[in-house]
């Protein structure tokens, strides 16, 4: 078995592969500071859940785009697991993706996951829209070159921005309101948010078919993902576990398969 841990700004997905299957998997809060200790009885935990015991992870890939976090986890290895094969996603390892980004070191590992797992999918020319604290496009070409994207605010940080910059707007929930045209303050925010997002969303899609060719797929992944694509009649696939994925692909790409 095989754990793979997506650390953002907003959440840790931790997820377990099972002979190539996602098993379970779980999103927590990356907010509060957890010591490597903390980090372990955590993962154990989740693990005596799912009646998984910690000596069959036998491998662990981590992509993280908080250093502070991605520090705590090696530590964690190198106390706690140091029998398992552990990856750690960068432009550094063997993605099979030439990244062309001016600096492949500032491409974010959950960027270059769900290259990965969109790439092996679905091949290319393709755009991966993943609706996370921001909302990133990533595009990748036919022959696997990774050639950059565009970085946007994602809907969850523009209603907490929203709310600080304004006191009397309130903090809403992310959903569609009944109309485009709000009968009240919460539903107006709503309706600027989720048709606003939906139309940038829409409009840069199709600035980068301008670019790419009519023909590019266009894969969505993130929270919002799914809520967001009854407005998006240019996304052909809604794929929540693509970063998880990822993760799974280049463990697997950076260790030998038999060691688990």
């Amino acid at each position: 078995m095989i754990l793979v841990l997506d650390v953002g700004n907003t959440n840790i997905t931790i997820g377990i592969f099972d002979r190539g299957e996602l098993c379970c998997h779980w999103r927590l809060t990356s907010k509060i500071a957890r010591t490597e200790d903390e980090t372990w009885l955590l993962i154990k935990v989740l693990c005596d859940s799912e009646r998984i015991g910690i000596s069959e992870i036998k491998g662990l890939a981590l992509g993280s785009v908080v250093p502070a976090v991605s520090t705590v986890i090696r530590r964690m290895v190198e106390r706690r697991m140091r029998d398992v094969h552990f990856v750690e996603v960068s432009s550094k390892i063997d993605t099979g993706l030439t990244i062309l980004y001016e600096n492949p070191a500032a491409v974010g590992a959950d960027r270059i996951c769900n290259a990965v797992a969109g790439f092996q999918k679905y091949g290319g020319p393709l755009v991966i829209v993943d609706f996370g604290t921001a909302t990133t496009f990533d595009a990748v070409s036919e022959k696997a070159e990774y050639l950059g994207g565009i970085i946007a605010p994602g809907l969850e940080s523009a209603v907490e921005s929203l709310h600080r910059a304004a006191a009397k707007l309130p903090a809403v929930d992310l959903k569609f309101p009944p109309s485009l045209i709000g009968k009240n303050t919460e539903a107006s925010i709503q309706s600027g948010l989720m048709y606003g997002g939906a139309e940038m969303v829409e409009g840069l899609i199709r600035r980068l078919k301008a670019e790419l060719g009519e023909h590019t797929k266009v894969i969505a992944t993130g929270g919002l993902a799914s809520t967001l694509v009854r407005e998006l009649p240019s996304v052909d696939k809604v794929e929540p576990d693509l970063t998880l994925e990822g993760l799974y692909h280049l463990y697997l790409r950076n260790v030998d398969e038999s060691s688990g």
